[in-house]
């Protein structure tokens, strides 16, 4: 996507053999009220539609498109009962594979108060194949250091807006690159939500493991057991995300949440019964 501007035929393929696997278990279990949805790599790809189109016939689910501010929307109606609590706003970010929605809510009352938001266009896998990988130890920091350095010139703007008194909001996580930081930092022997799910950990944790990470190769990442082979390739994108947060917004602890915008719209399809 990031170099053609196209979903790739494979990632279209793998996709629509995930939905019909889906769309089965809707049918077994005579589901009748669900939503799927779609997020960025739809929204910027040229043959978006044309995947909608084809996933909707081979397999009866419509996936709808929904925009960067929905979806940061979703996000946080799924996981802000885990942000800690405080007066002060709070900053929850989801760390997609083509975007990153950063989203800064006020707690005080019943339910989270949007009070800005911003989606970068930088996600593990849109970042991964703008920054490449780098061989060596110094291909490697080069690589890192680009994805920095692009994260930031994406994010920047947004801290730059907020408020002076916020700049170290309570911060709250929701991806696949937090949960999987978090369980190295517990050091698991493989993947307990009941665990991560809801913990806090220092900042400065997240930041070593990180670094260390980063300056792994394939192979050594691939051996670690909360990582493994699929994750390998992708969570150092996810690192340096990461740590571009906390470089802009430096909180000491930060919420880790296994849940975000599946739990956002299935709290929606719950109060609106459609």
């Amino acid at each position: 996507l990031a170099s053609s501007g196209r979903l790739s035929d494979a990632a279209i393929e793998r996709t629509i053999a995930a939905l019909k696997i889906c769309a089965d278990k809707l049918k077994r279990r005579n589901v009748t009220l669900s939503r799927a949805v779609a997020t960025e790599a739809c929204r910027r790809a040229s043959n978006g539609a044309e995947f909608i189109a084809r996933a909707y016939a081979e397999t009866g689910i419509l996936l709808d498109v929904i925009t960067a501010e929905e979806e940061a929307r979703l996000a946080v109606l799924g996981c802000h009962a885990l942000i800690e609590p405080g007066e002060d706003p709070a900053l929850i970010f989801d760390i997609g594979g083509g975007s990153t929605e950063l989203v800064l809510v006020d707690t005080r009352g019943p339910d989270p108060k949007v009070l800005d938001w911003h989606s970068a266009p930088w996600g593990v896998v849109s970042l991964t194949e703008s920054a490449g990988h780098g061989d060596g130890p110094e291909g490697r920091a080069a690589a890192y250091a680009r994805m920095r350095a692009l994260v930031t010139e994406s994010m920047a703007p947004f801290a730059a807006r907020l408020p002076r008194g916020i700049a170290v909001p309570r911060l709250l996580g929701t991806s696949g690159t937090v949960t999987t930081l978090a369980s190295v930092h517990l050091g698991l022997s493989h993947y307990d939500r009941a665990q991560v799910d809801g913990l806090i950990v220092p900042a400065s944790a997240m930041r070593r493991i990180s670094t260390e990470l980063a300056e792994m190769d394939l192979r050594q990442r691939a051996q670690l057991p909360c990582i493994g082979s699929e994750r390998a390739d992708l969570v150092v994108a996810g690192c340096a995300i990461l740590e571009t947060i906390l470089d802009l917004w430096p909180a000491e602890r930060l919420g880790i949440a296994d849940r975000g915008i599946r739990e956002g719209i299935l709290r929606r399809l719950m109060g609106n019964g459609a």
